[in-house]
């Protein structure tokens, strides 16, 4: 376990990943002010993009297109495109929460006339 920990350690892809997300989960946990939980999130959802990015990158790899009546298939030699499908579809999914979200803050900062989620919970009891 220790061998697999000194591994991803050593890649930067892995460390950035850690503290990319890290960080977004701090923000959305510490913070009161509901833009700054929205700023949280995205960094968090883009360090999820980063991650299937990042991983599914292969050295010397071509697409995955076969030629009918081709010998048998190699899969070391092909990239697999599901982790670039799941990048487009996360990147869709982060627009689609940041939207609304930011449309849901707007809603209450009109209703209560703050950003704090104290003061807006306080105005709710």
């Amino acid at each position: 376990m220790l061998e697999l920990v000194g591994a991803w350690l050593l890649r930067p892809n892995v460390v950035a990943f850690v503290i990319l997300f890290l960080s977004g989960f701090y923000i959305m946990v510490t913070h009161h002010n509901l833009i700054k939980k929205v700023i949280g999130l995205y960094i968090l959802q883009t360090s999820v993009i980063f991650f299937l990015v990042a991983f599914s990158a292969k050295t010397g790899a071509t697409v995955p297109i076969l030629l009918p009546g081709a010998d048998p298939v190699d899969v070391g030699l092909y990239t697999n495109p599901l982790p670039h499908v799941l990048t487009l579809t996360a990147i869709v999914v982060q627009v689609a929460t940041l939207g609304v979200s930011l449309a849901l803050v707007s809603a209450i900062y009109r209703q209560y006339g703050s950003l704090d989620e104290d003061e807006v919970g306080k105005r709710l009891e």
